[in-house]
């Protein structure tokens, strides 16, 4: 019976954890998840699952698709809002993870195969440096067909391992550590300075969390790092706060425009995807561009699309998994169960993402979302795993 429940698992597992470790192919992964879907009523039974455990997760989830299904019915273009709303089939990363990555072992595995590929993502990009790119007009990007999207994978994935090597598990010299020099030279080098700025404060919070006598060696590490850097990192690195750089103008204006779009439908929005179409009406006259893909802005853009009862949705989802992810890391510092450097790396690389969201549209971004929603169910299944045990050893399940 018990070799039974491990086969069943291991079918839903692995087309699961593939579809994460091939995002830099989008076609293969979108096809791994699908698989990954299409077999989740045979591996799962539901009647083991304790939906009770996952309410904190499941009500702002249903919530968010009820209002998306909304905004899209009371779109501007209903079919190009539906075209426009791929997290639907993409969510099903957060749902399945739940049920996936039950067990300590698999999700260890899954995080490290994380690590691996962001490894992988990293040397591509220094080889594309190493041709010839690097510059504003040709940043290195590894697979994707976009630098933020590369700088929004690695970041996440930065933080987990990161993490890991401020675990005893993991802290001693070994491969981790090459692979976190090859990710922050990648990182330092797509010139995403919004990867930069939400790299910098998860660091801080980690710290502060883990082992706050490495915040003395932060900041002048950030000095050394910026000076001994190519002219063009030093340049990004300092326009990050003028007005006078014209993409940080050109935000600002994106971001007006997006408050008269959700003055105007505060509610539902104007539907997804009509961000872009709708852009030319609501823009500054000094506003540099007269067209843009999105907002630039998670947040504005979630408003102005989906509306303001999305984005509550939004907030609640990941301001919940925040809080459950603090609170599981301060019980397991205290416990000590060898756990920390999970519960630490996806509470800082959600922290990471939401930052990082104030300066992109990173939810709208398909590869960087899916990482998200893989580290949302982490904390989870992290706490399903600890209600278990505490089943099973005869302890109140309910004790924090």
């Amino acid at each position: 019976m018990r070799n039974r429940r491990v086969d069943r698992d291991s079918v839903l597992f692995w087309p699961y954890v593939l579809h994460l470790w091939t995002i830099f192919g989008l076609a293969i992964s979108n096809a791994l998840l699908g698989v990954a879907v299409l077999v989740a009523p045979f591996a799962v039974r539901l009647r083991e699952v304790r939906w009770e455990r996952l309410r904190p997760l499941l009500a702002p989830l249903v919530l968010y698709v009820l209002f998306l299904l909304t905004s899209i019915a009371a779109s501007h273009d209903p079919r190009v809002s539906w075209l426009a709303s791929r997290e639907i089939f993409s969510l099903a990363t957060l749902a399945l993870g739940l049920v996936a990555l039950r067990d300590e072992r698999r999700l260890r595995l899954a995080v490290d195969g994380l690590v691996v590929l962001a490894a992988l993502l990293s040397v591509w990009g220094l080889a594309q440096f190493l041709d010839g790119a690097g510059g504003l007009d040709w940043r290195i990007r590894g697979p994707f067909s976009h630098y933020m999207t590369f700088a929004g994978v690695l970041l996440m994935a930065d933080l987990i391992l990161v993490a890991q090597l401020t675990s005893r598990r993991y802290g001693r010299w070994g491969w981790r550590w090459l692979v976190l020099i090859l990710v922050n030279a990648a990182l330092v080098g797509s010139l995403t300075r919004s990867a930069w700025v939400a790299l910098i404060v998860a660091l801080v919070v980690l710290f502060l969390l883990r082992a706050p006598r490495f915040l003395l060696v932060l900041a002048p590490a950030a000095v050394v790092v910026l000076l001994v850097s190519p002219a063009a990192v030093q340049e990004r690195a300092l326009s990050i706060f003028s007005l006078r750089n014209i993409t940080n103008y050109d935000r600002v204006c994106m971001f007006e425009a997006g408050l008269h779009m959700v003055r105007e439908r505060p509610l539902f929005g104007h539907g997804p995807g009509m961000a872009e179409v709708r852009y030319p009406i609501y823009r500054h006259p000094t506003a540099p561009r007269h067209r843009v893909e999105h907002l630039h802005n998670t947040y504005i853009q979630l408003a102005a699309e989906r509306g303001l009862l999305s984005l509550g949705a939004y907030l609640w989802l990941i301001g919940g998994t925040l809080m459950l992810g603090y609170r599981g890391l301060r019980r397991e510092l205290r416990a000590g169960n060898g756990r920390a450097d999970l519960w630490l790396g996806a509470f800082t690389a959600l922290v990471a993402f939401s930052l990082a969201g104030l300066f992109e549209d990173n939810w709208r971004d398909t590869e960087v979302q899916r990482v998200a929603l893989f580290v949302i169910a982490l904390p989870y299944c992290l706490r399903a795993g600890e209600l278990e045990r505490s089943e099973r050893q005869g302890a109140d399940p309910a004790a924090p």
